[in-house]
């Protein structure tokens, strides 16, 4: 992390340093940057807040209330060639895998158009036990790649092992013990098979995942109940644990994220993995959640962690497509407000709150006083500087102090931008350089008819020539009577037939 920090602060003075000389940074010092006719005109500030966590994969041994808990394994999946485990054994056999650095350091991907495994012993030579199936709990940290169906998305398509002993079959001939996600992605189950003929579905809980958040899932079993915890919450309660694969199936070892031969993947990414030969308490779930959540969730990274606020797009005076207030809170106006064409951010306060984020207060000093000023930010810059992760925040007025909330611990860099719109697209141009990656010139980045701005609205990549995208098109039959009919492809929206026949759409 120490590292990551250096780095961003070497970007962050190189960028500084690169807009000046480009021109495109406008400050006090610079006077012709104010003049009128100027595209890029950004205000930077950038605010490097105490680092709350630092960037790893933490597995804490939670216990509490007269519980001992007793720690089997841990995976932190920090070797990235052999695959070891924390406490140093190799897997048995692994192919295809993938890292990340969207997790607490690295973590392990498990989502290859190949056959792809990591496989453990269950027990070691030396008698150590990395998994214990009859009573015991499994805790690890894990984000999909897919969104489920239920979420607007595909999910895994396939039932996507989480973590798995044995493998399943028709009959229940073999052996098999899975927590694992469905085709749509939309629930959780954790099932049992023996070599008898007989099996077990213990529990079963709706998610609701979208690409790349982290979730904390952890899994408690005994002869008594089961029961699945969700990111430090409980989500269900299950029936015992009283159908076991045999030893000869535990013989092939446990897989993460995939079956014993590479197929039915998770399709996602796995960190901080423990396994445990008690039930864990719902108090140490809840402990270790509060405690390493920070950071899953606030990896500057991860796009999924940082997204911008909802619009109010307008259509007059001139049509505005990202406007409005967005995540700002008005605090309220400043007296002995400074008068000049200049435009900055001053009288910044930075409070870190009990859920580990931070709150950032400001005040916007000089400008116009009936101009809105674009507020983006990022959580770790990028050279050059519109190639980092921006959000756009929300729009403020000068003399006027605004609260952003829920912002990350470790750091986050702001920049004002006017709303200067060269191309009439419904994107300022700040919007378009650092948020959108579009032209700030062109009103039709890809050429496809449809403006940046409404694309945006829309929800489709304004980069993307989207008419010629089969999913995103309505194709319909015409005949040579004049009539229109037949229509499939529909992307949005409702296609139906008047009393005369002809389609109509609302």
């Amino acid at each position: 992390m120490k590292a990551k920090r250096d780095w961003g602060i070497a970007s962050l003075e190189g960028a500084i340093a690169s807009l000046k000389r480009s021109g495109r940074l406008a400050t006090e010092r610079k006077p012709q940057m104010r003049r009128k006719g100027t595209n890029y005109r950004l205000l930077l500030l950038a605010l490097l807040f105490p680092l709350a966590a630092e960037v790893r994969a933490v597995i804490p041994v939670p216990g509490g209330g007269g519980v001992t808990n007793i720690l089997l394994s841990t995976w932190s999946f920090t070797d990235t060639t052999n695959w070891l485990s924390d406490r140093g054994y190799p897997p048995i056999s692994f192919t295809n895998l993938s890292v990340s650095d969207l997790g607490a350091g690295t973590a392990l991907v498990v989502d290859s158009t190949n056959a792809a495994w990591l496989r453990y012993k269950v027990v070691e030579s030396d008698g150590s036990t990395n998994l214990a199936v009859g009573r015991g709990s499994v805790m690890f940290w894990f984000a999909p790649n897919w969104s489920g169906t239920n979420e607007g998305g595909t999910g895994p398509g396939v039932s996507g092992r989480l973590i798995e002993a044995g493998s399943y079959t028709t009959n229940a001939s073999y052996g098999w013990w899975s927590l694992y996600v469905d085709p749509a992605g939309a629930n959780l189950y954790f099932a049992a098979q023996s070599n008898n003929g007989s099996q077990a579905t213990y529990l079963s809980a709706p998610i609701g995942w979208t690409t790349n958040r982290w979730h904390l899932i952890a899994l408690t079993y005994s002869a008594t109940n089961s029961a699945l915890y969700l990111d430090g919450a409980l989500a269900t309660n299950g029936i015992p644990v009283t159908c076991l694969p045999g030893s000869n199936a535990l013989a092939n070892g446990f897989c993460i994220g995939s079956t014993s031969n590479g197929t039915a993947q998770a399709h996602g990414m796995f960190d901080g993995l423990a396994t445990y030969a008690n039930p864990l308490d719902a108090g140490s779930i809840a402990a270790t959640y509060w405690y390493t959540f920070v950071t899953y969730d606030l990896n500057p990274f991860n796009s999924a962690n940082w997204s911008s606020a909802p619009s109010s797009p307008q259509v007059t005076p001139t049509f505005a497509a990202i406007t409005g207030t967005g995540y700002l809170q008005n605090l309220g106006a400043v007296s002995n407000c400074a008068s000049s064409s200049a435009v900055w951010m001053t009288n910044v306060v930075a409070t870190l709150v009990t859920n580990g984020t931070m709150n950032l207060a400001f005040t916007i000093m000089g400008g116009s006083n009936s101009a809105p000023y674009d507020v983006f930010a990022t959580p770790a810059l990028a050279c050059p500087i519109t190639n980092a992760l921006w959000a756009w925040m929300g729009q403020g007025y000068q003399c006027t102090r605004y609260l952003l909330t829920n912002l990350p611990p470790y750091s986050a860099l702001m920049i004002l931008g006017t709303t200067n719109d060269t191309d009439q697209d419904g994107l300022t141009d700040a919007y378009e350089l650092l948020v959108s990656h579009t032209n700030p010139r062109k009103a039709d980045t890809s050429g496809d008819g449809m403006l940046d701005g409404w694309k945006v609205l829309w929800g489709l990549n304004p980069s993307v020539n989207n008419p010629s995208q089969s999913g995103e098109r309505c194709n319909f039959t015409y005949y040579l009577e004049g009539w229109l009919s037949g229509v499939s492809g529909v992307r949005a929206e409702t296609v139906g037939a008047d009393a005369e026949g002809n389609l109509t759409g609302n």
